[in-house]
Parts: structure tokens; C-alpha cells; sequence
């Protein structure tokens, strides 16, 4: 192999593991998106609720799916939370998540 071929070789792995990085820091951010939603509507099955919107991320691409399903159920509990607010709290815990990866926990 050529420097060059190392080199490709190293951006292809570092992009590789960087996809798998925030794979799972996302995944992460839907579960605590999960766990925050189902205290405002007082469920006692918070896993179960949380792992139904890790789930939900797998219809689409993209997080339109997670806040659409967040969004209804709030609604559907007759919590009043915007889509808005629902936005800023998936940013909110997308930062938590990844310094949670970060840190090894």
C-alpha cells in the first residue's frame, strides 16, 4: 500500500466510526427524549415508552418522525407542549447524549 492508500484508508475508518458515534448518540437522545416525555404525561412504564420512540426514529429518515410521535402523544395526554419546545429539548438532550458517549457511560 501507498501513503496515500493509508491515508484514505484512515478518513474511511475515522468516517466510519464517526457515523457509528452519532448512530448511537442519537439513539441515546430518543431514549432520554422518551424517558422526559413520559414524565410530563405521568406513565409508569418509562422504558416501554422510551424504547417505543427509540422505534419511531426507524420510519423516516431524519427526526421528523421522533417529534411528530413525542408531539402527538404530549397532545394526546393533554400536555401542553409545543413542537417547538419538543425541537429544543431533542437539541438539549442530543448534546447530553453525545458527551455521555464521550465519557464512556
Amino acid at each position: 500500500m501507498t501513503t496515500f492508500d493509508d491515508r484514505e484508508q484512515a478518513f474511511e475508518n475515522k468516517f466510519a466510526h464517526d457515523q457509528d458515534i452519532e448512530f448511537r448518540a442519537v439513539a441515546r437522545r430518543n431514549r432520554l427524549l422518551g424517558q422526559w416525555a413520559a414524565g410530563l404525561m405521568g406513565l409508569e412504564s418509562v422504558e416501554e415508552y422510551a424504547k417505543a420512540v427509540v422505534k419511531s426514529d426507524f420510519e423516516q429518515p431524519g427526526d421528523e418522525d421522533v417529534l411528530r410521535k413525542v408531539s402527538q402523544d404530549l397532545s394526546g395526554a393533554g400536555v401542553k407542549v409545543s413542537e417547538g419546545e419538543v425541537r429544543s429539548k431533542m437539541d438539549e438532550l442530543l448534546a447530553v447524549a453525545r458527551e455521555q458517549i464521550k465519557a464512556g457511560a
